[in-house]
């Protein structure tokens, strides 16, 4: 396609009440909040496969997202814990588009990110580069088109690294705010780590680790601490205050 067929793009998606519309594609990015919406249509259940559809919670909005599979599970995992994104949907838009040959075509990218700039991501979520074939990946130039006609983004995000997504796993199981535990312990937590020190280390320094480890995992879950997570979390792994890039891991998470 070329860039001056950018125009051409239409968007369905579902309103609020459930019923469907169709909207030129440039008109609908302005107007509609697609974080709010439900999905366009269902993702497919796939027989055989370990994982299927399900649902996942939301630190960033309070609320459920619909995913299709655990690489779009990773992925809605790693956007809720980015601070640059305040809105997260599933499947909430499906792109129309013609063809060089006037052909109608069609594709419903996995996933929706709104930023704190009011811009936008919509991405796919492969479990590894070839997933989809031929028609995902002329799908993907498509529908990149469609969002830099707008200066939105789009992206087949490439999967996390296993030992990344596993300290990512571990941390979303401490995302709820019950985790931050009793009034004032999220500050004593904070400053404990004002010093980067053991996790450990400065978990006993604020009492119980039964009690604390929770509130620690939360902080460092939404950034209030920072540890390098690109390598397994453990008791003596250096846990630092935001921003805190520890020299010998080359970084942080």
């Amino acid at each position: 396609m070329k860039a001056d067929r950018g125009a051409g793009f239409e968007a369905v998606f579902l309103d609020p009440v459930g019923q469907t519309v169709q909207q030129r594609w440039a008109d609908a990015a302005l107007a509609v909040a697609f974080e709010d919406l439900p999905p366009v249509s269902a993702f497919p259940a796939v027989p055989g496969r370990r994982w299927g559809p399900g649902l996942w919670w939301s630190a960033t909005t309070g609320r459920h997202v619909a995913a299709g599979s655990n690489a779009m599970r990773i992925q809605l995992m790693a956007l809720d814990r980015d601070p640059r994104v305040t809105g997260l949907a599933g499947r909430p838009v499906r792109l129309l588009w013609r063809n060089p040959r006037g052909q109608v075509r069609s594709w419903v990218p996995q996933l929706f990110a709104r930023h704190t700039d009011g811009t936008a991501l919509l991405a796919d979520c492969p479990s590894h580069p070839d997933a989809g074939g031929e028609r995902a990946m002329k799908a993907a130039e498509a529908v990149a088109e469609a969002c830099a006609h707008i200066g939105w983004t789009y992206q087949r995000l490439a999967p996390l690294d296993d030992v990344l997504a596993a300290n990512l796993k571990w941390l979303a199981g401490y995302r709820h705010p019950r985790n931050a535990g009793r009034p004032g312990l999220t500050a004593a937590v904070v400053e404990a780590f004002a010093r980067p020190r053991p996790l450990i280390e400065g978990t006993e320094a604020v009492g119980d680790p039964i009690e604390v480890l929770p509130c620690v995992f939360h902080a460092l879950w939404h950034g209030r601490l920072t540890a390098g997570l690109n390598t397994p979390l453990h008791e003596r792994i250096p846990v630092g205050p935001q921003g805190w890039s520890d020299p010998k891991k080359g970084g942080a998470g």
